[in-house]
């Protein structure tokens, strides 16, 4: 196959999970309620990917108030949607080639918050084309949540999209910046502003239920073995959930795996300060004069 068809296959692919995710996304949205079981949530997601032919290329994030990534349902989880301001960040992927999307849904009443995101997406998407800078679209998105009197999270970035890889470069920033580099024709990007009404900076939290391979290992233990065994035939390179492993007590294998630096986790990052954090998400291909929005 020439790399001219390789080419065209990616862009199928990244079209055809564009137009799946774009539907369970609006789907999922509209089941969110407060009393929402994480788990159920989850679960329904995973099934309509799979039955609109698509792939989970991660685990349906939920994150909520203060939290803006990598929150999860785990095993038996038993959390319930509250009066919160709640993030459903969710991937698909075609053969290996990805779509990622994310929308906000709020009880707190917090409106302009939502729209903050809302316009930073739409500013940075008109921003995007071949030869512009990142640090550009940073400053599109920067502008628009200054707007609204709140602040990007700066330490959270847009990111490339890669062949079985969620996060390759380019980084899109959620700020204005003088490094980064310029687009190129054919590039893959999920543009992703946070806005929070707090000062803007997110660390780590405790709880981790998504994981992704490191790197290659060998292991003794029967359990893990089979769980890794699975890992790089099911998953390779994208993030995971603990549910998703075979056998009996996955939980024990991961953190065989972790111990030997095979498979790192993704703890929830939460806002310093405990603040809001809304979040709106789109997946574009570069194009000349522009971009085509494969999530919406």
């Amino acid at each position: 196959m020439s790399d001219v068809d390789l080419r065209a296959e990616q862009y199928e692919n990244c079209r055809e999970a564009g137009d799946i995710l774009a539907q369970v996304r609006d789907e999922a949205a509209e089941r969110v309620e407060v009393g929402t079981n994480y788990l159920e949530l989850t679960e329904w997601v995973e099934e309509r990917i799979d039955e609109l032919g698509g792939n989970s290329a991660f685990p349906l994030n939920i994150s909520v108030d203060h939290e803006a990534a990598h929150g999860a349902a785990g095993i038996d989880d038993d959390r319930t949607i509250g009066e919160e301001m709640v993030k459903l960040d969710i991937g698909v992927h075609i053969d290996g080639w990805l779509a990622d999307t994310a929308i906000t849904v709020d009880f707190t009443g917090n409106d302009d918050l939502l729209a903050a995101a809302e316009d930073a997406l739409d500013a940075a998407v008109d921003t995007v084309e071949a030869g512009v800078h990142t640090g550009e679209i940073g400053a599109a998105i920067e502008s628009a949540i200054d707007g609204y009197g709140y602040n990007p999270v700066v330490n959270l970035t847009g990111h490339g999209l890669g062949h079985w890889d969620q996060h390759v470069s380019p980084n899109i920033p959620n700020r204005e910046v003088s490094q980064g580099t310029e687009l190129d024709v054919g590039d893959v990007v999920a543009i992703e502003p946070f806005a929070t009404d707090g000062t803007g900076k997110v660390s780590e939290g405790s709880r981790e239920e998504i994981y992704a391979l490191e790197r290659e290992g060998t292991v003794r233990n029967r359990a893990a073995r089979q769980a890794l065994d699975q890992i790089t035939e099911e998953f390779r390179t994208l993030p995971f959930a603990t549910r998703w492993l075979d056998g009996s007590r996955p939980e024990m294998a991961l953190r065989r795996l972790q111990r030997q630096d095979i498979v790192h986790g993704y703890p929830v990052l939460k806002e310093e300060d405990g603040r809001l954090v809304s979040q709106k998400e789109h997946t574009v291909i570069v194009t000349g004069d522009g971009c085509e929005v494969t999530t919406r």
